[in-house]
């Protein structure tokens, strides 16, 4: 070894080459350093163990790199999105018995490579607290349905942590879907037998996905998916693989966070199309601009449901803890959200400098014409007067999505873009409210164990414990409140997502406020998902009320509403949207597209439906 060498370059040197050799790649590049796995074309970032550390860590790290070499070479994303489920609960778990077929065959080709797939398996339900799952509630169908697949292709027991998940659901999953779960192993190694084996069964534990319609053509792909995968180059991380049930069907053939197609060939006019206009809601806000939340929707029961302070949801002291987490988070990008700040407040100050208008005949007396006023004191146009500014009147509500599947990096982003952004606006005399919105338990709460004590009826409508929290209000000043923010670092919050009444709580308590210009800024990394209620209603049900929701807001109210998208591509539901996939990205161009929704040419009434891209 030479002395320029680290102990750690042997380790580095053999991960690099046994990759390449799994994944039959010799020019695949292997990087190494601190932060998340990612994959991107043929580059490969992997995290850098500590020198000395423990053999569970570094065969954690092995882990990652086979698995990242066996999906480059035993996965098609053409196949795999020809025959996924197009959202919702079904997707997430295709995409987690996928994820199964590939580990099998590393596990069934090596026994060292099927101690890593172990060793990084354990890392990452330990990541995710499935270690201290307690209860049926707590623990995800799609995750369980994954690990149970895996382990009967493999035989393999399966390690603490992931069978702490898969224990409370092993029974149900068996009896219904067993028999055609039995027949993935013969179709291993071909992904489109695969795959239709694994719609079946789907179906048989009532996960009737939206992929009928499907055009699949005579290879097998889908010439539209082709042309996403084509486009998609993200980052993908431990964070948005297994936190949460709505971030895993994000994940493509190399590891990769793809934007998600939400619904990309159906916009807003195409869904009222299709649907009748008899059956077509036809709500618009009450005599104070508030929406209902109860049109083609409805809550189980709300006796569950809360709205929080975030100061109530931890003391003081995790408070101060986790808000340094955060701070520490803003460090290496002090100097590009310093710059994205005070360009953006120069940008919003520059809408709100004083204008006259001058040449009047009564107002402030123009110094300027004061020679003009002693050679002529009867000239009438001497006056001016200050021209009145929509700005100044403005207020803005961030509404950041704090699921599971923000988790890791994604929440890390929102969290910066409402710090920077809050700062920024109250600099600028406008009025910020920070607002969060998760679920209080996993897969239902109490409202689920009501139901289920009531006799499970049909059609119940959303069946889980909201969780609504006010980080900061709107009249509270910022050095109050800015330690409120580290709560969206606390993984133990964030849980599932269920954006439509999210949205419209955080529209009703905007609506009333006496600004003159008010403002609607969600935070977001997709679709709702919740599985407690879309297991026993229809799979689009909590989407239909997400786009109810977003047609009453921008055709029917006075309040303009904006969408920033992390690492995933909103403008298929939000007019106005644009998306974030890193956090380098919150200088440079970003700033422009954030400052441009602000511009007072999308006052209401102008460009309101105007798209940024």
């Amino acid at each position: 070894m030479a002395e320029h060498d680290s102990p750690l370059e042997p380790f580095k040197r053999a991960t690099a080459a046994t990759m390449r050799a799994l994944a039959d790649n010799d020019d695949l590049e292997v990087n190494f350093g601190k932060g998340s796995p990612a994959l991107r074309g043929n580059v490969v970032q992997l995290p850098l163990p500590n020198i000395g550390c423990a053999d569970d860590e570094l065969n954690a790290v092995r882990g990652v790199s086979d698995e990242f070499a066996l999906k480059l070479r035993y996965h098609d994303d053409a196949t795999h999105r020809a025959r996924a489920p197009s959202a919702g609960p079904a997707q997430e778990m295709f995409q987690w018995v996928e994820d199964a077929r590939i580990a099998s065959i590393g596990t069934l080709r090596m026994e060292g490579v099927a101690r890593n797939l172990d060793a990084a398996l354990e890392a990452l339900c330990r990541q995710a607290a499935f270690d201290t799952i307690t209860a049926e509630t707590e623990a995800p169908l799609s995750v369980a349905v994954g690990l149970i697949v895996r382990q009967r292709i493999t035989g393999r027991e399966l390690p603490p942590s992931a069978e702490n998940v898969v224990r409370f659901w092993r029974d149900y999953v068996e009896e219904r879907a067993g028999k055609h779960m039995d027949l993935l192993r013969d179709k291993l190694h071909d992904q489109a037998e695969y795959a239709d084996a694994c719609r079946t069964m789907l179906k048989d534990l009532g996960m009737v996905a939206d992929f009928e319609d499907q055009d699949i053509g005579d290879d097998g792909s889908d010439p539209e998916s082709i042309e996403d995968a084509s486009e998609s180059d993200s980052e993908a991380s431990l964070e948005d693989v297994v936190l949460d049930d709505d971030t895993l069907g994000d994940e493509d053939d190399d590891g990769e966070t793809t934007i998600v197609e939400m619904d990309a060939d159906m916009d807003m006019s195409e869904l009222e199309a299709d649907a009748d206009d008899e059956d077509a809601p036809k709500v618009v806000p009450d005599e104070m601009g508030r929406i209902r939340i109860d049109v083609d929707y409805q809550p189980y029961t709300t006796e569950f449901d809360e709205v929080i302070l975030a100061q109530d949801l931890c003391d003081l002291e995790e408070l101060t803890r986790l808000r340094t987490l955060l701070d520490q988070q803003l460090v290496p990008l002090q100097h590009a959200t310093s710059k994205l700040a005070n360009r953006l407040q120069r940008r919003l100050l520059a809408k709100q400098m004083r204008a006259w208008e001058f040449d009047l005949d009564e107002g402030i007396l123009d110094t300027s014409r004061l020679a003009q006023v002693v050679v002529d004191p009867m000239n009438p146009l001497s006056y001016k007067q200050e021209k009145e500014t929509n700005f100044r009147d403005t207020v803005v509500t961030m509404l950041i999505d704090s699921s599971g599947s923000m988790r890791g990096r994604s929440i890390t982003i929102a969290a910066m873009c409402a710090d920077i952004l809050g700062r920024t606006l109250e600099r600028c005399s406008v009025s910020v409210e920070i607002l969060g919105f998760t679920t209080r338990a996993w897969r239902g709460g109490q409202s689920r164990e009501e139901w289920i004590n009531n006799g499970k009826p049909a059609s119940p409508g959303r069946l889980n414990d909201l969780r609504h929290i006010v980080y900061k209000a709107a009249d509270d000043p910022w050095r109050r409140t800015r330690r409120n923010l580290g709560l969206m670092m606390r993984e133990e919050l964030l849980k599932e997502n269920i954006d439509g009444e999210a949205l419209i709580w955080a529209h009703n308590r905007l609506v009333v406020r006496p600004e003159h210009r008010r403002v609607l800024m969600v935070i977001s990394d997709g679709l709702p998902v919740d599985n407690s209620t879309l297991l026993v209603n229809p799979n689009s049900y909590l989407e239909q009320h997400l786009k109810y929701a977003i047609d009453q807001i921008e055709n029917y109210s006075t309040i303009e509403l904006i969408a920033i998208g992390i690492g995933h591509d909103v403008t298929h539901h939000y007019r106005r949207a644009v998306t974030i996939t890193d956090a380098e990205q919150l200088g440079g161009a970003m700033t422009e597209q954030l400052a441009a929704l602000f511009d007072t040419d999308n006052l209401p009434g102008s460009t309101k439906g105007a798209r940024v891209a």
